[in-house]
């Protein structure tokens, strides 16, 4: 894709990013009309709302496109193979409960191939963004990943499923890490985790049972910052595989090994 139309497009990713990030940060602190998609999985009106904004202005600006949204936006097959993938709010629970860590985030692929990716954060004023071989950047100035070199010295994240069976044998790896590592941290939000990893903040994230929504934006902006992103056999990264693991590169074979020698489940017999 030609470079100024890449910029374009990353200038109204950014600035679309930004006008919903305003609807959420207005309704912020406030009650919400809150429905469950599943037992503890939630949606409120201000996810709707930011949703909404974000689809009217890509029908108005590229009505060719596809795109495909968290809370149920939907286009047709492009011909160009151009899909927007947007979350208009991750970190849903943390908002529902007054904790001011979410995120918009506004996805571009070709193909299921990354070409951009926006993710702002509306209660820290951060907007981290990032276009293909152009590299990443955090309110315009430029990221990169942590030069962390081994597990023990390292700060990773992770998240875990909705279903909670999944989620008690998801905590055995979490269990397995801790000891090797500094600290493991859960933020709630995926994009944001993504984001904080290419700035410097993590060294390494993992998760299993995450959407295309929740990663797309953030695997370009870790990508562009230098950093390694991988299905967890280490096989290429694809934002519908529902799996992911991301690191600052240096640590990507170490976690790797762990996740080989350990994986998501407890051997037979062990319970979480």
């Amino acid at each position: 894709m030609d470079r100024s139309m890449l910029a374009e497009m990353l200038t109204f990713a950014e600035e679309t990013a930004r006008a919903a990030g305003g609807i959420l940060r207005d309704r912020f602190g406030k009650d919400h009309d809150v429905v469950f998609k599943g037992t503890i999985d939630m949606v409120t009106e201000a996810d709707k709302a930011s949703e909404a904004l974000i689809v009217e202005r890509i029908r108005a600006a590229y009505p060719e496109h596809d795109l495909l949204g968290e809370e149920g936006a939907r286009g047709t097959a492009s011909a160009s193979g151009l899909q927007w993938i947007i979350d208009p709010l991750d970190g849903t629970t943390n908002f529902a409960h007054h904790l001011p860590t979410f995120a918009v985030s506004i996805g571009l692929e070709q193909h299921g191939r990354s070409l951009l990716g926006v993710v702002y954060d509306p209660m820290r004023e951060e907007c981290f963004t990032a276009a293909r071989g152009e590299g990443a950047r955090l309110n315009g100035q430029p990221i990169h990943v942590s030069s962390t070199p081994e597990l023990i010295r390292s700060m990773l994240v992770t998240g875990f499923s909705y279903d909670r069976e999944t989620r008690l044998k998801q905590a055995h790896l979490w269990r397995v890490f801790i000891p090797q590592v500094q600290a493991i941290r859960q933020t709630g939000s995926a994009a944001l985790n993504l984001c904080y990893l290419a700035a410097g903040r993590f060294d390494g994230y993992w998760e299993r049972g995450i959407s295309a929504w929740d990663v797309a934006a953030g695997a370009c902006i870790l990508q562009e910052a230098g950093g390694m992103v991988t299905d967890l056999d280490g096989g290429p990264f694809s934002s519908a595989d529902r799996v992911i693991l991301g690191s600052n590169g240096l640590l990507h074979p170490a976690m790797l090994e762990m996740i080989r020698m350990h994986g998501e489940f407890p051997p037979e017999g062990v319970t979480s």
